[in-house]
């Protein structure tokens, strides 16, 4: 592709003349077209679903007949009933709305259009005479006239199931849903399994709506401590790695002692007293204790070897956590970046939403076999919603990856700038518009290929949950096992991604190419990745745990005067949850950064030797790293850079492709 040819180019020339930042070229042209057509036929399906008159017929409602509420209908051929004026009616009236199909996730019940929905619960067929006298609004079937209410023989099946439950308008939908949320008890039983009775719903959702103001300072608290977090981790990385570190040497052989006095304890036990039933047990508990304690000597011992290779890296990672305490310092916004992200994520989704809500009321209307009306698409156009379903995988991961490569853009930025002081005004918005410029395609190409991934595991699990109970365990297992390797394979492509990325940023070639490079790069240093992903990674989740643990302490502080403990459960549920949310969305852009920063420094080790001419670009914290592993290479007698002949240039791929 043209695009490429600009980077293979310059990444053939020599060392001395590389410079990173300084080739700017479009990416991946063709995927950027064919993303651009794909959201037109997402335009296409939202379109046709508002011209084929679903728009009226999900915002106004419509009865079982086919009738829209609140206008005057055409009259449908072979359908009773159909074809009314309802200009006075516009509210949807169902005659049973507590019956749900969980299955289906709709209601089960005739839908009626009426002038107004009952305020008050209504318990006899007098009351619902009533109401439709005083208030001219008919809760009955259309057949029937309120005077006939109580003395129809067919007011039972024509009229709503008593007692008629309080309701009101659904705001813009004009549908009339019950007030009282008990309608749908056995819904929520089966979403909440631990509710057995309609007390402990009531009890619950009731300590929510008490304790609103709570919830929403603790979710503001969460939200600071994160903040808070990101800064502090800069300053004590250090002691936080080594403090990990010895907490799980000594949890190892603490463990591992417990187990072997256990095992010996048991073993020196006197049999005698043993009666013979239990025997058997008491051996079979000795055997088991042995095969503990030999797996967790061997664990322990593995671990030990592990942290002996990986000690002197440990360095590093926390050299690269206290850079990528500075960059947040300098680039403020990347902590803003997962509110934009999300905040498109959820524009998007409620797109989405109201265009499958749409296509649910859209086609021809169809007699169904209780007579009554239902909207059905015929032909090519009924499988819509598949293309549908794709794009919001592949729309959302193209959301998400364009944050990725923002984020990769503005730290390249921050690292490749020697002089701090002339760094963009906003490098955030300067990655922003490099994305839109130049990578778009590259963004696209990327969320596909994770796209391809995702698709065939959630099929599996939708078998898997279709079949669950009628399969046998082989099937199971094979299900579960394909499940499993999709997921890790869709794991292992988004780490390779967001480093494709990070590579685009800096020597803007396509995504192919720089998905080579980064992963014959990321090969090459495996034992550093290593480190960086399992200490760098369980810091940042006993930071998550740290924010969550403290904000449901200080919820329980201030719910303590509550005696009522079940009242504690919901509020304090939600308040730790949004508050692993935050603190998750915060921290892993903080672990994104730490992987941008390492592609980073080794790009920079490969290229640059700290000589006149080729100056590292690092960090004063990253080239102290760099000058003690010289030295140490240097006293165990190997001479040279030492780490930076661990790496492999990435443009030296780029040149070859």
């Amino acid at each position: 592709m043209g695009c490429c040819s600009s980077a293979s180019s310059a990444a053939q020339s020599s060392k001395r003349e590389w410079k990173p930042l300084e080739d700017r070229s479009c990416t991946d042209i063709p995927w950027l077209l064919l993303f651009i057509l794909f959201c037109i036929g997402m335009g296409f399906i939202c379109g046709f679903s508002i011209a084929t008159g679903a728009a009226a017929r999900l915002v106004s409602g419509y009865d079982s007949y086919g009738n829209i509420c609140g206008q005057k209908n055409t009259k449908l051929e072979a359908i009773p009933n159909s074809g009314m004026d309802h200009t006075q009616r516009k509210y949807v009236f169902f005659l049973d709305p507590c019956n749900l199909d969980l299955i289906n996730r709709k209601i089960k019940s005739v839908a009626l259009c009426v002038a107004a929905c009952p305020r008050q619960e209504l318990k006899t067929l007098s009351d619902v005479q009533k109401f439709a006298e005083m208030n001219g609004s008919a809760l009955c079937s259309y057949n029937l006239k309120p005077s006939e209410y109580t003395t129809s023989s067919k007011s039972s099946v024509l009229c709503p199931k008593l007692p008629v439950p309080a309701s009101a308008p659904i705001p813009f939908f004009h549908r009339c849903a019950p007030v009282n949320i008990s309608c749908y008890a056995k819904f929520a039983e089966a979403l909440i399994t631990f509710v057995s009775d309609n007390s402990v719903l009531h009890r619950l959702i009731s300590g929510v709506m008490t304790n609103k103001e709570i919830i929403l300072g603790l979710c503001l608290l969460s939200l600071v401590l994160s903040m808070i977090l990101m800064v502090i981790i800069r300053y004590i990385s250090r002691v936080l790695v080594w403090i990990l570190t010895i907490l799980v040497i000594l949890g190892a052989l603490g463990g591992t002692g417990v187990l072997w006095w256990l095992y010996a304890k048991q073993r020196r036990s006197p049999k005698e007293t043993v009666i013979p039933e239990q025997l058997q047990i008491a051996e079979d508990n000795l055997r088991a204790l042995l095969i503990y304690a030999i797996s967790a000597t061997v664990f322990t011992v593995i671990l030990f070897l592990i942290m002996l290779v990986m000690r002197k890296r440990v360095a590093l990672t926390i050299a690269l956590f206290h850079v990528a305490g500075k960059v947040f310092i300098h680039l403020p916004l990347l902590v803003f970046q997962p509110f934009w992200t999300f905040f498109a994520l959820v524009l998007f989704w409620v797109y989405w939403i109201m265009t499958l809500l749409f296509l649910g009321t859209t086609g021809s209307a169809v007699q169904n076999d209780q007579g009554f009306v239902e909207f059905k698409i015929s032909g090519p156009l009924q499988y819509m919603w598949w293309y549908h379903v794709v794009g919001l995988i592949w729309i959302s991961e193209f959301i998400l990856a364009c944050q990725q490569m923002t984020v990769a853009g503005a730290v390249v930025t921050y690292y490749f700038t020697r002089d701090k002081r002339n760094l963009p005004f906003t490098p955030i918005l300067a990655s922003v518009n490099r994305l839109i410029r130049y990578h778009l395609g590259t963004v696209a190409k990327g969320s596909f290929i994770i796209t391809l991934v995702k698709i065939p595991r959630m099929i599996l699990m939708y078998i898997h949950s279709q079949l669950k109970g009628k399969e046998n365990a082989c099937a199971r297992c094979v299900l579960k096992s394909c499940i499993c390797c999709l997921w890790c394979l869709e794991k292992c492509l988004n780490y390779l991604n967001q480093n494709a990325y990070t590579a685009t940023a800096i020597n803007s070639t396509n995504f192919c190419t720089s998905a080579k490079d980064a992963f014959v790069i990321l090969v090459e240093n495996a034992l550093r990745v290593a480190t960086i992903n399992t200490v760098g990674d369980f810091m940042l989740f006993l930071g998550k745990v740290l924010i969550v643990c403290s904000t449901g302490l200080a919820g329980i502080m201030l719910l303590n005067y509550r005696q009522d403990y079940t009242v504690w459960v919901l509020p304090l549920i939600i308040v730790c949850l949004f508050a692993f949310l935050v603190a998750h969305c915060f921290l892993s852009i903080y672990e994104m950064v730490v992987d941008v920063l390492f592609l980073c420094f080794a790009i920079d080790t490969k290229y640059n030797d700290g000589s006149p001419g080729r100056e590292f670009y690092m960090d004063k914290v990253l080239m102290e790293f760099v000058e003690n592993s010289r030295k140490a290479m240097k006293e165990a007698g190997k001479g040279g850079v030492g780490d930076a002949r661990e790496l492999k240039p990435m443009a030296s791929g780029a040149s070859s492709a």
